[in-house]
């Protein structure tokens, strides 16, 4: 008989199963928010309500201009898991509570190697008050990332005049790095 899963590998499956819904052409994320042992939220990688997504297309813009993975974000149509899941819960709600986003490549099924929240979603996730962020890359364990310390990173790159820390900005950003939400 299987040993029992954890409550992070437990929720993170959770999220994997979220993520079948997306609709990127490249990626398939998913998250969900818990708080207090409860998913007060979910949200995967999709066009705003009411527009063409690219599965629907048969078209990803940014594929088509080989734009790099975790750049040129203003060209995809998805909005990301970790801003859908935000979006559809409160404030009360995200205070303090845990997302746990789990991606999926498209190509061969495999989970996405580095799959950690980009820039504008690391700044949706700690106005949300989000504590916790847990992720499983490829082939590693289930690890834990604390948003309190993407605000250090952020304050950083501001007194050295960047627009944002440099691991973001880079040729191989964190979307990059985790192969983007979209």
């Amino acid at each position: 008989m299987d040993s029992r899963p954890s409550k992070d590998a437990y929720y993170l499956d959770i999220a994997r199963e979220v993520s079948r819904r997306g609709t990127c052409l490249r990626r398939r994320y998913g998250a969900v928010i818990v708080k207090d042992d409860q998913i007060v939220s979910t949200g995967y990688a999709g066009a705003p309500r009411g527009v063409a997504n690219c599965v629907d297309l048969g078209v990803c813009l940014r594929q088509e201009m080989d734009v790099p993975p975790g750049q040129r974000y203003e060209l995809c149509r998805s909005v990301h898991a970790e801003m859908n899941a935000v979006i559809h819960a409160s404030r009360a709600q995200t205070l303090g509570a845990a997302l746990y986003l789990a991606g999926v490549e498209v190509a061969d099924g495999l989970p996405t190697e580095h799959p950690e929240p980009c820039l504008l979603c690391r700044r949706v996730i700690l106005n949300a008050g989000i504590a916790r962020v847990v992720v499983q890359p490829r082939g590693s364990d289930i690890i834990s990332l604390d948003p309190r310390d993407w605000i250090e990173e952020e304050n950083q790159a501001a007194r050295q005049g960047l627009a944002a820390p440099v691991e973001l900005s880079a040729a191989e950003p964190v979307h990059g790095r985790r192969g983007g939400s979209s």
